[in-house]
């Protein structure tokens, strides 16, 4: 297996990510700024769903949506500090 596109497709979700959840909270970023988001808000909602025992049962959907809340969390947790 070829790790290039499975790294794309990390790189491409976490963007997808970032963007939405800067969308909802506010204050736009570039390419770069919503791409760290997304990965950062990734870990952080997913260890937040396991921690309440979230599973939606759609992996891609789960996916999606922990890393959307976490990277919320993380722009409002930066916020606060800053």
């Amino acid at each position: 297996m070829n790790s290039i596109p499975a790294i794309l497709w990390v790189l491409l979700f976490g963007a997808i990510a970032g963007w939405l959840a800067s969308m909802i909270v506010g204050g736009g970023g570039g390419l770069v700024r919503n791409i760290i988001l997304g990965l950062v808000g990734s870990v952080v909602g997913s260890f937040l769903f396991s921690g309440f025992g979230i599973f939606t049962g759609q992996p891609l959907l789960a996916g999606l949506l922990s890393a959307v809340l976490g990277a919320i969390v993380v722009v409002v947790v930066a916020r606060f500090i800053t």
